[in-house]
C-alpha cells in the first residue's frame, strides 16, 4: 500500500510543480510592457496664438458653410405626379415604429375577425400614426371602414392604398370595392 500512496504523491507533486511553473512563466510574460515611443517635439515652433482676447464666435460653424440643400427640385412634381402623397403633418414629429404599426394591424385584424370593426378602425389608425403611408393598414383601415358603412372613408382609403402600391396584393380587392362604392348613391366621391 505504501507503494501506491508514494506514486500518488509523485503525481500529485508534479502536477503543483508544472502548476506553479506555469503561473511563474504567466507573471512574468505580463511584467513585459512594450516600449513606450516617444513622439519627437519640435522645441523651435511657435506656440499656439492666444485666442482669449478674441475668441472664435458662435456663428462661424463650419457645417454651416457644408449645409446640403435636401429641397425636391423644382420639377419633381412634373416627373413624379404619382408620388405626390399627402405631407400635411410633415412638420409635425410621430414617433416612426414600424415594428409597434405591425403589431397595431395584428390586433386590428383580430378585432376585425370578432367582428368588432371600431375596435379593428382604431388599431389601423394608430399604425398608420406609427408608419404613415403603410399599405396593408390603409387597405385594412378601408375594409372596416366599409364594415361600418362608412363609404367616404372606406373610398378615401382604398384610393390611398392604390396610390401607395398600384399593383399590390391588394389591388384588385381595393378596385371592386371602389367599383361598388360608385355604383351605389351617393357614395365614393
Amino acid at each position: 500500500m505504501s507503494a501506491g500512496f508514494d506514486y500518488n504523491m509523485d503525481v500529485r507533486f508534479g502536477r503543483l510543480t508544472l502548476v506553479l511553473l506555469c503561473l511563474c512563466f504567466a507573471g512574468a510574460a505580463s511584467a513585459q510592457q512594450p516600449p513606450v515611443e516617444k513622439v519627437p517635439v519640435d522645441k523651435s515652433a511657435p506656440p499656439p496664438p492666444d485666442n482669449r482676447e478674441s475668441p472664435p464666435r458662435s456663428d462661424e460653424s463650419s457645417s454651416k458653410q457644408t449645409q446640403i440643400d435636401i429641397s425636391s427640385p423644382s420639377d419633381d412634381l412634373k416627373k413624379h405626379p404619382a408620388a405626390e402623397l399627402d405631407d400635411a403633418d410633415a412638420n409635425e414629429f410621430t414617433a416612426w415604429n414600424p415594428m409597434k404599426a405591425m403589431k397595431d394591424v395584428e390586433v386590428g385584424d383580430f378585432y376585425y375577425k370578432q367582428e368588432n370593426y371600431r375596435a379593428a378602425i382604431s388599431r389601423y389608425r394608430e399604425a398608420l400614426e406609427y408608419k404613415p403611408h403603410d399599405a396593408e393598414a390603409t387597405f385594412k383601415l378601408a375594409e372596416a371602414l366599409s364594415k361600418t358603412g362608412d363609404e367616404t372613408g372606406a373610398a378615401e382609403n382604398y384610393k390611398a392604398y392604390l396610390k401607395i402600391l398600384p399593383n399590390g396584393p391588394y389591388a384588385r380587392k381595393a378596385h371592386e370595392a371602389l367599383e361598388k362604392l360608385k355604383a351605389k348613391p351617393g357614395a365614393g366621391k
